[in-house]
């Protein structure tokens, strides 16, 4: 079975009747994959689905929602092993010699 017939066969099997472009969405999940890490392939894919589907668009509007999408993976300046700059493993001071007993705490 080719991916096409693999398609056809998935597109029943979820009741859709679509057309489906490979080469956009396999040009998607490489851009995806390659720039940002492998699991956002598929996750980048299926948001694609998802933004086409809820917003009712041609293929015109799928192609120009991919088209976003892969500019932005194909931007993406973070390695997919690169800390998170929002995460900082700043030092914590050991405060365990401080009595903590009258300090008041917000609930």
């Amino acid at each position: 079975m080719n991916l096409h017939d693999w398609i056809d066969e998935l597109c029943d099997v979820l009741d859709l009747d679509v057309e489906v472009d490979e080469a956009l969405v396999l040009d998607l999940a490489r851009a995806a994959a390659h720039n940002v890490t492998r699991p956002a392939a598929p996750i980048t894919t299926y948001l694609l689905g998802y933004a086409a589907g809820s917003q009712g668009a041609d293929l015109e509007g799928i192609e120009a929602l991919a088209a976003r999408a892969q500019r932005l993976a194909e931007g993406w300046d973070r390695p997919a092993d690169a800390p998170d700059p929002l995460d900082v493993d700043d030092e914590v001071p050991d405060d365990s010699v401080v009595d903590h007993t009258a300090d008041a705490y917000e609930a």
